[in-house]
């Protein structure tokens, strides 16, 4: 790195089995055209840009990124990013997982499909700030760290709860389809059933989800199935076949194709991966 640019950042040595835990934090000023990746995370992990800017490059696509923008990456994805040639990026990240953090992240303006949010208050700042501040591996500091961490998704989940009181039929018609896919991606469901449990027709089940998450219905199955595997994969004995199978795939090879596609490398190469992490 240049003389201009820095990172602080710290790693927690507890990363039990727990509800929440923070597993590290930091704020990093970047040289020109640094970048991460393309790797993956066993976590939740935000970035928010204090100042200027650079990219993300998702599985579903490329992301400008500006001041004032929180972007998340989400655990078993295969990303990469970049700061600007001409105006490098400065962030505050957070990392966290646990028991109970899909649940509350799905709770949040970030569930499903969402990447990217420009903040347009500060509370969110200040909190990442807070956890930034207390890190540190003593009981008080992990305990601070996961107060402000549980109120930075409070603010969240807040925001969201905001939204939904102003949702349209379209944003409903889309939920009730991914709680119908969350319930039953594990059966061989097709998109005329997603569309017959919604009371909605196959081709507008389509639109709805084009224009409100940015892919069609089957493509979100998909990735939904895929993001289920990369947890069963990462969380049991089962092999590659036994997984596909629970995840929906009745097919073990289109099963690891569909697996490539969308995380960028085989079932059998992720979980190669996931096992040096251990």
């Amino acid at each position: 790195m240049s003389n201009n640019s820095f990172k602080y950042s710290y790693k927690s040595s507890h990363q039990e089995n727990l509800s929440l835990s923070v597993y590290n934090v930091g704020y990093q000023r970047c040289e020109p055209e640094y970048s991460w990746g393309p790797g993956m995370r066993d976590h939740y992990l935000f970035h928010y840009v204090t100042e200027g800017k650079g990219s993300l490059q998702a599985p579903e696509g490329t992301y400008d990124i500006e001041t004032g923008c929180l972007f998340l990456i989400r655990p078993s994805e295969v990303v990469s990013y970049t700061s600007d040639k001409n105006d490098p990026w400065e962030y505050y990240w957070v990392g966290f997982n646990g028991t109970e953090a899909h649940r509350l992240m799905n709770l949040t303006p970030f569930s499903f499909a969402k990447r990217v949010l420009h903040l347009e208050d500060e509370s969110l700042r200040s909190l990442l700030v807070q956890i930034y501040n207390s890190r540190g591996n003593s009981s008080a500091s992990e305990a601070k760290m996961l107060g402000a961490l549980y109120q930075f998704l409070g603010v969240l989940i807040e925001k969201s709860d905001q939204n939904g009181s102003k949702k349209t039929p379209t944003k409903q018609y889309v939920e009730q389809a991914i709680k119908f896919i969350s319930r039953n991606y594990s059966s061989e469901i097709s998109i005329d059933d997603v569309a017959n449990a919604v009371r909605i027709s196959p081709s507008h089940l389509y639109r709805i989800f084009s224009s409100e998450l940015g892919m069609p219905p089957a493509q979100f199955l998909i990735r939904y199935r895929i993001n289920e595997a990369c947890s069963i994969l990462k969380n049991s004995d089962l092999s590659i076949s036994e997984v596909a199978v629970s995840t929906g795939f009745s097919d073990p090879l289109y099963f690891s194709r569909a697996f490539k596609k969308v995380k960028g490398l085989s079932p059998r190469a992720y979980l190669k991966e996931v096992q040096q992490r251990k």
